[in-house]
């Protein structure tokens, strides 16, 4: 039996990206999207991962419409600026109601969303920029120029991307380099193995992967009882819904077998393997209380084997999830699903 190496503490983001932890924090759901969420025990989370050395965390300023943004600002009063990376996402269009009106990455709407992000974080820069979504409208090159601009005036330290496709990486990184690739990556979402992986590689573009448990489908605490709630967007997606809930959570309790002999968690089974891609991808983890963070953390301890992997493999073959990861309409707003 072929043993691997333990996870190192920190990675590094590309070639030109900054160290960063080995697991990110992500806060989208401390603030919208997955339903209430309690403030204080959100920032209490962000605290015990910075204790436990998590570097990485993961905002947008269009996740509670800048209220996420105002929450990791409170999370970091009294901390060390530079102990933490900041990476914020920009671009998605929203109403009052909450609603989504498409991606604006032109370079004056750059400028302008992110003297909002500076304000709201309380912070004079930010350590990864990115447009949350490639802009139809809008040549790529024109807005990592703006990017690129915004790194010469040291407002941004590093320029990032999401969800975007090969092609795209490759006219993007022709005009700047590219830290990171942010994209979803887990054990039943292996779509960039194709061709957006390899292109990231061969161009020196880190991977911070993000849904490394689905949203929750792969956490080992989801059931049909539990359904989901008022302001839950998980309710919409496919994988979530149906038959493809029942045959999805199959999935997960065959790798709740492969947890049970190892004296693991599915969720750290999960978190471990995407882990064990490579030490250019980073797992974004969504932790929304300190004791799912706990959990996720305790992935960095699950040396897994290769007869380990290949049991992971069996259990939860590349291509065996039913249904895709979001609704029609956002699938083909996608340019990494093109």
């Amino acid at each position: 039996m072929t043993e691997r190496f333990p996870t190192p503490a920190s990675r590094t983001l590309g070639a030109t990206g900054p160290r960063v932890s080995a697991l990110g924090l992500g806060l989208m759901g401390m603030s919208d999207l997955y339903g209430p969420a309690d403030a204080a025990e959100s920032v209490a989370t962000v605290h015990e991962a910075l204790d436990a050395g998590v570097t990485l965390l993961d905002t947008g300023d269009f996740y509670g419409m800048g209220r996420n943004e105002l929450l990791l600002r409170d999370a970091l009063r009294g901390r060390a600026r530079e102990n933490a990376v900041i990476s914020v996402k920009f671009g998605a269009l929203r109403d009052a109601d909450g609603g989504w009106n498409g991606v604006d990455t032109r370079p004056v709407a750059i400028r302008n969303f992110l003297a909002y992000t500076l304000n709201r974080l309380g912070t004079d820069y930010v350590d990864i920029y990115r447009p949350a979504r490639l802009d139809p409208n809008v040549p790529i090159e024109e807005t990592v120029g703006a990017l690129a601009d915004l790194v010469k005036a040291g407002h941004i330290r590093h320029i990032g991307l999401s969800e975007v496709g090969a092609d795209t990486l490759r006219r993007a990184a022709a005009v700047h380099p590219i830290a990171d690739l942010q994209i979803e990556y887990s054990l039943i979402s292996r779509g960039i193995e194709a061709d957006i992986l390899p292109t990231a590689r061969e161009l020196g573009i880190g991977v911070t992967a993000y849904g490394v448990l689905s949203r929750g489908l792969l956490s080992g605490h989801w059931s049909r009882e539990r359904g989901t709630g008022t302001g839950d967007f998980r309710a919409h997606l496919p994988r979530f819904t149906g038959d493809n809930l029942d045959r999805n959570l199959a999935l997960v309790e065959a790798l709740r077998g492969v947890g049970q002999d190892r004296g693991a968690s599915v969720a750290q089974i999960a978190v471990a393997w995407a882990l064990s891609r490579g030490d250019d991808i980073v797992p974004l983890v969504g932790a929304r209380t300190r004791a799912r963070l706990a959990e996720s953390l305790g992935a960095l301890d699950v040396v897994l084997t290769e007869a380990d992997l290949s049991r992971i493999e069996a259990a939860v073959p590349a291509g065996a999830a039913y249904g895709d990861r979001y609704d029609p309409h956002s699938m083909s707003a996608l340019d990494s699903e093109r």
